[in-house]
């Protein structure tokens, strides 16, 4: 069971990915790639504390994650791997070719995007690398915990769906 969930969510380790679906899937390790992250200690630390000491935790670039995704995806144990924007899973999916599903996490307000669903807000240069991302066979849906209802990309970008 590697690599269950490919997910979008600006806050990358938190509350709701450790607990909301990290335990009904008995969450084995956690990708979580992101390049400022991954080059800073101080922040790497912060993420690790958020999670069980059971959980494994990998820091990675988008590159050095695109490099080891054979290695995630044979691990037995179930795994999440999470970006914290759009453009660093396109770029993911670009360079690997193992992503076949994205989850739309939390993708929150800022300056330049509009609300879609209560929990994703999305600018129009994200609209068009998702709407890419599907183009290539890659299944978009917005879920934000895991008993909701998964949301179609096209419904997200209608801001239909909740």
């Amino acid at each position: 069971m590697p690599l269950e969930l490919f997910r979008i969510d600006d806050r990358l380790i938190h509350g709701q990915v450790v607990v909301g679906w990290g335990q009904p899937m008995r969450l084995g390790f956690i990708v979580l790639v992101d390049d400022e992250v991954a080059s800073s200690e101080w922040e790497r630390e912060l993420y690790r504390m958020g999670v069980p000491p059971e959980v494994d935790v990998v820091f990675e670039t988008v590159d050095g994650a695109a490099a080891r995704i054979e290695e995630f995806a044979k691990d037995p144990r179930p795994g999440i791997l999470l970006t914290g924007d759009v453009e660093s899973m396109a770029r993911l999916a670009e360079r690997c070719g193992r992503v076949r599903t994205v989850n739309l996490g939390g993708i929150h307000h800022r300056a330049g995007r509009m609300q879609k669903l209560r929990y994703v807000f999305l600018a129009p240069d994200e609209e068009g690398a998702l709407r890419a991302l599907e183009q290539t066979g890659i299944a978009v849906t917005a879920q934000d915990v895991p008993g909701a209802r998964p949301v179609p990309l096209s419904d997200v970008l209608a801001g239909k769906g909740e």
